[in-house]
């Protein structure tokens, strides 16, 4: 059964924004972010399905919503969030409904990917320089004569023995962790979303397709799918990906329109971009076997 943790959030309205501002030292409209964010684009109050998607261009709200959803449910999140002067105040201003929130909830952005995909990196720079060094212990143990006087030193004969009996391959590699320095950026990235999304539970996931090919978005595309069809999860996420866009049932906001809608995926500009492209181009792809 499909669940809705979150079921309704209500933004500060222009009449609740301008109160705000009259009991403000300062006056000043610049730098008041999220105030005066969503009024001029008609946005009051959004409605969550199982997966819900914000879509839209750079500075169209995308983030910004799901950082106030982030901090009204109160999930978990691994990277540090900046925010503004206003933002707090801003949160304490609107209205999220719907169910208690699963506690292993989760907002899970690009930083958090990249941290993840950086310490990787650093862990395999480790683990180059311990090859080097168990390459040099190897030819070390190799050629070593031991004479067992002590069990002491069985521990050190015991090592010397086992790579007489091995190649210098079998020896490194039996002593390294295995699989690290196997994956791609890609493939580590899908690694992570399937490493944290479990089951039931509110995953906000902010812009989930860098790193990814388009292979890879059509696995995580499946997988969220699964998630909120048979393991009690909800979605909303951010995207720009016409792969993501197009998982079956979401509800989509086109956060480009004003005021704001909901809208099929087909319908929506980034979409229909890539369409006209490849209609443009549908002789190259029957020229070399496309249908």
């Amino acid at each position: 059964m499909q669940k809705t943790y979150i079921s309704r959030l209500i933004l500060q309205s222009n009449r609740q924004e301008t109160e705000y501002f009259k009991h403000q030292l300062r006056t000043c409209y610049n730098g008041v972010y999220p105030f005066k964010m969503f009024p001029r684009k008609g946005l009051q109050e959004l409605t969550f399905a199982p997966i819900t998607i914000f879509y839209g261009g750079n500075g169209s709200g995308k983030t910004t919503l799901l950082n106030i959803i982030a901090e009204k449910a109160k999930v978990l999140r691994h990277a540090a969030f900046g925010g503004s002067a206003f933002f707090s105040d801003y949160v304490r201003g609107c209205r999220l409904e719907g169910e208690t929130i699963p506690q292993n909830s989760q907002i899970l952005t690009s930083d958090d990917v990249f941290d993840y995909l950086l310490n990787i990196r650093y862990l395999n720079d480790g683990i180059d320089v311990r090859r080097e060094e168990l390459f040099e212990d190897y030819l070390n143990r190799k050629y070593a004569q031991h004479q067992l006087k002590s069990m002491a030193e069985y521990d050190d004969w015991k090592e010397s023995h086992d790579a007489k009996s091995k190649s210098q391959s079998q020896f490194v590699r039996e002593r390294l962790m295995r699989n690290v320095d196997m994956f791609s950026n890609g493939e580590s990235a899908m690694k992570y979303f399937v490493d944290h999304i479990t089951e039931n539970a509110l995953y906000l996931l902010d812009e989930p397709e860098n790193s990814l090919s388009v292979a890879l978005q059509q696995e995580l595309s499946q997988y969220i799918a699964d998630s909120a069809r048979h393991f009690g999860c909800q979605f909303v996420l951010s995207t720009h990906s016409p792969i993501l866009l197009s998982i079956e049932g979401a509800m989509i906001y086109d956060l480009d329109a004003s005021p704001v809608e909901t809208r099929d995926w087909t319908e929506l500009e980034n979409v229909r971009r890539y369409f006209d492209f490849f209609e443009a181009h549908r002789d190259a792809f029957l020229k070399h076997g496309g249908t």
